[in-house]
């Protein structure tokens, strides 16, 4: 728990330079869902009074009225659809910027042991993701619950036992919700370490790809590259799985919805303690609920997404350089004078024979020096450890 909360604490921190965004956002998407909730209510009084006393000018006025709000809406929704991706955006340059930082900083004993297929999968696909994440996430949290409370509002100033009933199948939905989400998360996480699988196979096999034809080993590549495959396609299989179960669950909890709301007013009407006015609001306001009820679903369905790319991120983000400079060290820039390489030994961590063995140069300075020797030797071995 106590990782998950710096996790969320970490990619908060990315909204801070982009604030005015944010609450711009946030802001005509709240705005847009007041306007909504009050559309119900302006029916039903349409319905109670308007018609009931055939009062055109009443009637065309509220025409009138609804329209505007649509055309506000509309103006609402292209600065959230245009600012909010933007938002999204520009915290992937921040994240992007970052680990590319990072990467330049890590040792070579990192790349060594990491294939080039998930540094990249990292950079691109797992970025991609975070984005939409950051835009959609917070949007969907704070609007769903501003929807069902604004609606609930105006339900129970209609008819208190009508909206009990109305919130009776809630915590089920939301239930429903939790108890998949947690497997989702565990998919999507799976299937995101498969599409490193598939982007470090073939960006091996295209690197390699004159040594594979010298040696005629296609068939070799493509076996190998089948087995990567298949795990991925089993697991995104299984991750759909567990979405079909998910939605057709919801799905069906939502139609049963309805028609407990449909039921109770009927029951309702039929006692004469609500009007069929009432009922249509009601109804009205469902489809309002369902609709936040849904971006949970969704906000569910991205921030497993999302929770399991930015791991993968900070996964990276945590790495620490084998060799650190001290805090507050000194920048040499340019630097000049003779480079000395004196009795150095190396080895890999991994094997027990020394690559270097007592190896010791100078390198005058403004002169150029020349290391030679056959392939395996340990040219470049030499030439990494020079700072």
């Amino acid at each position: 728990m106590e990782a998950e909360v710096t996790m969320i604490k970490r990619f908060i921190s990315y909204y801070k330079p982009h604030r005015l965004l944010f609450f711009i956002d946030m802001g005509v998407a709240l705005l847009a869902s007041l306007l909504a909730i009050l559309m119900p209510a302006m029916v039903r009084t349409l319905l109670n009074t308007y018609i009931p006393e055939k009062n055109i000018h009443a009637i065309i006025t509220s025409f009138l009225i609804m329209a505007l709000i649509y055309l506000v809406k509309m103006v609402f929704e292209f600065i959230r659809m245009k600012w909010g991706h933007i938002l999204g955006v520009r915290m992937e340059y921040d994240m992007r910027e970052d680990i590319f930082r990072h990467i330049q900083k890590l040792s070579f004993n990192y790349f060594d042991n990491t294939k080039t297929g998930h540094i990249m999968s990292r950079i691109s696909n797992d970025l991609n993701t975070i984005a939409e994440v950051a835009h959609h996430a917070p949007e969907d949290l704070i609007l769903s619950l501003f929807l069902v409370i604004g609606s609930f509002f105006f339900m129970f100033r209609f008819n208190a036992v009508l909206a009990v009933i109305a919130f009776i199948p809630l915590p089920f939905m939301l239930l429903w919700g939790i108890k998949y989400g947690g497997k989702m998360r565990q998919g999507f996480r799976r299937v995101r370490r498969k599409i490193a699988d598939i982007n470090s196979a073939v960006e091996n096999s295209v690197q390699g790809i004159r040594e594979v034809k010298s040696y005629a080993n296609e068939d070799l590549e493509i076996e190998k590259f089948e087995h990567v495959n298949i795990h991925f396609k089993t697991a995104k299989e299984k991750m759909y799985t567990i979405m079909g179960i998910f939605y057709s669950g919801f799905h069906f909890l939502a139609d049963m919805y309805y028609l407990m709301v449909i039921a109770g007013g009927a029951w309702l009407y039929l006692e004469g303690r609500i009007t069929p006015s009432d009922i249509v609001a009601f109804i009205l306001y469902v489809n309002i609920i369902l609709n936040p009820i849904q971006r949970l679903m969704n906000f569910t369905e991205q921030f497993n997404q999302g929770a399991a790319s930015f791991e993968r991120f900070t996964e990276i983000m945590d790495i620490e350089p084998d060799i650190e400079d001290r805090p507050h060290a000194r920048t040499f820039r340019p630097v000049r004078g003779r480079i000395d390489v004196e009795h150095v030994w190396f080895k890999y961590s991994s094997s027990p024979h020394w690559v270097l063995q007592d190896i010791h140069f100078s390198v005058p300075e403004g002169k150029s020096v020349a290391i030679v020797g056959e392939s395996g030797a340990g040219k470049s071995t030499i030439v990494s450890l020079i700072p």
